[in-house]
């Protein structure tokens, strides 16, 4: 059974930084796009940055210049640095990817269980 497995959520000061981690498991499989989308109290999910398996990267507006996604396919990992964090960028935060287990014959999207980030001071 292929899994995300968030880590690196938690509390930082506006200004802050956080570096979010997205691991894929078990068992063989290919893995084309990477993403990371993010949900907000009473708030739709909305894309925050992908990432292709040719590392083309795209980006929301809000994050621009601020965001950074990366990933490392040896380890099947995709990452987010998050610089400058606002208070508008507290929300539960998704890993995304787009899978293809050895054992079925399509892609399909695989989510993590998700990760706080809050941004107080």
């Amino acid at each position: 059974q292929v899994q995300l497995v968030e880590s690196g959520g938690g509390l930082v000061q506006p200004g802050g930084s956080l570096r979010l981690s997205c691991a894929a498991s078990g068992g063989g499989f290919t893995i084309k796009a990477m993403g990371w989308y993010r949900q907000a109290p009473e708030k739709e999910r909305e894309l925050v940055a992908t990432i292709t398996s040719g590392t083309t990267t795209n980006y929301a507006d809000s994050v621009k210049g601020r965001f950074t996604i990366s990933r490392d396919n040896a380890k099947n990992t995709v990452y987010l640095q998050m610089n400058s964090l606002e208070p508008e960028d507290t929300a539960v935060y998704y890993c995304n990817a787009n899978i293809r287990p050895s054992w079925k014959p399509a892609f399909s999207d695989y989510w993590g269980q998700g990760t706080q980030v809050t941004v107080s001071s």
